[in-house]
């Protein structure tokens, strides 16, 4: 093999798609070009012999009536409010059925009480009271502006 030449066992480049792409008339007895594929039932399959429509009725006894069944759809709604964080939000009060915006007040809680605890381990007695001080480390209480009940506290440890 010379450097010059290109191998010669590369495949040859692609001719693109049939001519009559997108056709869906087709002859009768003739296959469908490659690339296309034939509708379900175009064509009978080896062996057996080819039948025609299925009758329309049923053609021995009694006539069978088949009579139609009523339907019945059951719409389910589902409500999915979004998940009450550190800042108010929209909700209906399980006591007063009232669709309110929550007020908000922030109180100490586990993760509060943690970061204190971890800061007078390591001998920081001055700054261990900072947490108390500090929105994001404190739980929330979402409560009710009309009948002033707790509707959800939001734990953040």
């Amino acid at each position: 093999m010379e450097k010059g030449n290109p191998p010669q066992d590369l495949a040859p480049p692609y001719p693109g798609p049939p001519i009559n792409y997108g056709s869906a008339v087709q002859q009768t007895g003739t296959y469908p070009q490659p690339g296309t594929y034939p509708q379900p039932g175009m064509y009978p399959q080896p062996g057996f012999p080819s039948t025609g429509p299925p009758p329309a009725v049923y053609q021995g006894g009694v006539p069978y009536i088949v009579a139609p069944v009523p339907t019945t759809s059951t719409v389910t709604h589902l409500v999915v409010t979004p998940a009450l964080q550190d800042v108010p939000g929209q909700t209906v009060c399980p006591q007063c059925q009232q669709t309110v915006m929550t007020h908000t007040e922030h109180t100490a809680g586990l993760l509060t009480w943690a970061i204190c605890g971890g800061l007078a381990f390591f001998g920081c007695f001055l700054c261990c009271f900072i947490p108390f001080c500090i929105d994001s480390c404190q739980d929330v209480e979402h409560r009710c502006p009309s009948c002033q009940n707790v509707i959800y506290i939001y734990k953040r440890m």
